[in-house]
């Protein structure tokens, strides 16, 4: 999967160093060592920048996080075959999921139900229909894409205390369209719990702390899903969490129409939209509604943000953009 269109602007720090960490000075009324952290995680490049006073305690801070990354992708990630997500898979049950797991399933089954279905985490069967017709070097027939989506339904996903359970053979769930976002969650309050007070959490998805190493908010830039090195926009973070999903990520035709988010009523991708990008309360939401606002495309998603309260940005196949009146727009 390529990386995400959502790119660092103005954050006031220099290269990361090969060794994955870089210290710089800061502003403000106590000096502060600002220390940065680069891993690969869950599919995607991470980037995680975090403050303070003491060199060492920020390094021990970047420590932790790591360490919580790692455990969601134990549980989540679609990349490690003995990860619990991909037990479920295989066996069609989960004994005894973590908390970590029904937290994430219970958020997902949640904004289904509100959303009919718009989001759907057992949408895997269908990228696993077109991913295999990938392989022959074209894309599924009509038949293939519907015998794939018969195996699609939240509703089929029962998630309880005691265990996880998919209710038909041949479905399958994915979490790359949450998992980052509920990441950059669990960093924040990790970084949180150790006194970090001004940090960027890039886990694919964004939450931030404090202010940045320069005089202004934390501010990022969209990039254009058919050039990444221009920006549609430029967006101030005001605390709140930011979310992007783009059809460049990871596509199954050159023409950008089929790619690797699905709507789970036609099993096909939804056409009206290149890139949309929410910002909202938690990365987590912000993640998962990204591809809410997919489903309703361009006339519909800044309606549909209001009954979210949330805020979104999005960009049609034309390239044409618009943004709700929430978002924090900076100059480009």
């Amino acid at each position: 999967m390529k990386r995400r269109t959502l790119l660092q602007w103005g954050l006031g720090l220099g290269a990361t160093a090969a060794a994955g960490l870089v210290a710089s000075s800061t502003t403000g009324p106590h000096e502060l060592e600002w220390v940065s952290r680069t891993l690969t995680a869950m599919g995607t490049a991470m980037t995680l920048q975090v403050a303070h006073a003491d060199t060492l305690a920020a390094i021990d801070a970047l420590d932790a996080a790591v360490a919580e990354i790692r455990h969601i992708e134990d549980q989540m990630s679609m990349f490690r075959p003995d990860s619990a997500i991909c037990r479920l898979n295989r066996s069609g049950v989960l004994l005894h999921p973590h908390p970590d797991m029904l937290e994430i399933l219970r958020l997902a089954q949640q904004v289904a139900q509100r959303s009919q279905g718009a989001f759907d985490v057992t949408v895997q069967p269908l990228w696993q229909a077109f991913e295999n017709a990938k392989s022959l070097g074209r894309l599924p027939t009509a038949h293939e894409v519907q015998a794939a989506r018969r195996y699609v339904g939240w509703r089929g996903l029962q998630v309880t205390d005691a265990a996880v359970r998919l209710q038909r053979p041949g479905m399958g769930i994915t979490l790359n369209g949450i998992a980052q976002g509920f990441a950059a969650d669990k960093v924040k309050a990790r970084l949180q719990s150790l006194g970090i007070a001004h940090a960027l959490v890039d886990a694919g998805e964004w939450s931030a702390l404090g202010r940045p190493a320069h005089t202004g908010d934390w501010t990022l830039g969209v990039a254009n899903p058919r050039d990444a090195q221009q920006r549609v926009a430029a967006i101030a973070l005001q605390g709140r969490c930011l979310a992007t999903s783009a059809d460049d990520q990871c596509i199954f035709s050159p023409d950008f129409v089929n790619h690797h988010i699905f709507d789970p009523h036609t099993g096909y991708s939804p056409r009206d939209l290149s890139s949309v990008t929410v910002m909202a309360a938690s990365a987590v939401r912000a993640d998962a509604l990204t591809k809410v606002f997919f489903m309703a495309g361009f006339a519909q998603a800044l309606p549909l943000a209001r009954a979210w309260d949330v805020d979104v940005l999005v960009v049609d196949k034309q390239g044409r953009w618009r943004a709700s009146a929430g978002v924090p727009l900076r100059p480009v």
